[in-house]
């Protein structure tokens, strides 16, 4: 789950990380008295959950609170990536002397959380290890103690020269530290962490990306999810119990397993496709899911054809294949659909299938093969 940059910003605010004041507002009059308060030049920011809200616009310098307002009524209601602007930040303009960026993430090889950091702020830090890798320092955290100060200091004079803001750094990383603990966080970063012509080290942006297992117990955070910031078809998928997530491709595939949707997705780009989602109906036998299912990639413009990859264990081919028979009768499928069945009850399901006008596969290869041509056909 990913929070809005302003419900970040609180989080560390609540840790004791310093942070520029500011706060969100939903209209232009609200903007106004915001920018009122806090006096000379604002930053005005859309909050939706996509990247590049300012090339899109989403990020204006106001001088006053006329102008603010000016921006606000642009900025409001505007889309960003198919996302509609409802909120924005209203923060004050800093001086800047210098940008760094400091992040904390689940490490998958050394199973823990790692601390990073780079003198390189201001920009993507996917941007930064591709062109200078080099510039990019790292810290295993030990889970029982922490990041130790020793640690934080030695990554801060790799941000700093001055020792005390080397201090001031790494405080904020052992805090950066605590509030991706507290959120039960998958990410949690300062992008960037600014320091100012007085010498003081701030928070000037913030980033936090919630592990959907840790909301059952943290109500608190669960509270947060923006759900109009998200895309519809995620949110259907979720409430529905479907893994939803959308992508760039035109080959829509429906599967049942994380493992054998990842495989799918594999094949796909082997026989050279694009797949368009991600999507795990699971391991539940419920025709209606299939439904669902099938409604969220025909809502996807860019799918030009459908891969059912079912390998039958606990999922029933025959339930499958009647959540295809019913969705097909629901909904006015024009895009074609191919459809790969194997395990349990595949017999009954291909049965099901030919009464209904579908042909069903047993080769897995054969079947995306298949769908990758007629996407490629049909774009």
């Amino acid at each position: 789950m990913n929070l809005h940059e302003y419900q970040a910003r609180a989080l560390l605010k609540s840790v004791g990380i310093p942070v520029p004041d500011g706060d969100v507002a939903t209209t232009p009059d609200e903007v106004a008295s915001i920018a009122k308060r806090l006096g000379g030049t604002v930053v005005v920011k859309a909050q939706v959950h996509a990247g590049g809200r300012g090339k899109a616009g989403g990020v204006k310098l106001a001088k006053n609170a006329d102008e603010a307002h000016e921006h606000a009524e642009k900025i409001l209601g505007m889309q960003i990536k198919g996302l509609m602007v409802e909120k924005v930040l209203v923060v004050p303009a800093e001086e800047i002397a210098s940008e760094s960026y400091i992040g904390v993430i689940v490490d998958r090889a050394s199973e823990k959380p790692v601390v990073m950091v780079s003198p390189a702020g201001g920009v993507d830090i996917e941007e930064v290890a591709a062109q200078t890798p080099e510039k990019i320092f790292k810290q295993v955290v030990d889970p029982r103690y922490g990041l130790l100060p020793h640690q934080a200091m030695e990554l801060g004079f790799e941000l700093y020269g001055d020792v005390k803001q080397v201090r001031q750094a790494g405080r904020i990383m052992q805090l950066l530290v605590r509030a991706f603990w507290n959120a039960g966080a998958s990410l949690a970063e300062i992008n960037p962490l600014i320091s100012t012509p007085a010498g003081d080290i701030i928070a000037l942006d913030a980033k936090i990306v919630v592990d959907d297992n840790e909301l059952e117990r943290r109500p608190d955070i669960a509270q947060l999810r923006d759900v109009s910031a998200e895309a519809a078809s995620e949110v259907e998928a979720r409430e529905a119990g479907l893994s939803y997530i959308q992508l760039d491709g035109n080959v829509g595939c429906c599967v049942n397993g994380a493992g054998l949707a990842m495989a799918t997705m594999d094949l796909v780009k082997y026989y050279d496709g694009e797949p368009a989602n991600f999507l795990d109906i699971g391991g539940s036998s419920n025709p209606e899911k299939v439904v669902t299912a099938l409604r969220i990639i025909t809502s996807d413009s860019n799918v030009k054809a459908i891969l059912f990859n079912i390998f039958g264990g606990i999922t029933r081919c025959d339930d499958v294949a009647n959540g295809i028979v019913t969705a097909a009768s629901q909904i006015d499928i024009t895009t074609p659909i191919v459809i790969r069945l194997t395990g349990t009850n595949e017999d009954e399901a291909v049965r099901i299938l030919r009464g209904a006008g579908f042909e069903a596969l047993t080769d897995m290869d054969e079947a995306v093969q298949q769908a990758v041509k007629l996407a490629r056909e049909a774009a």
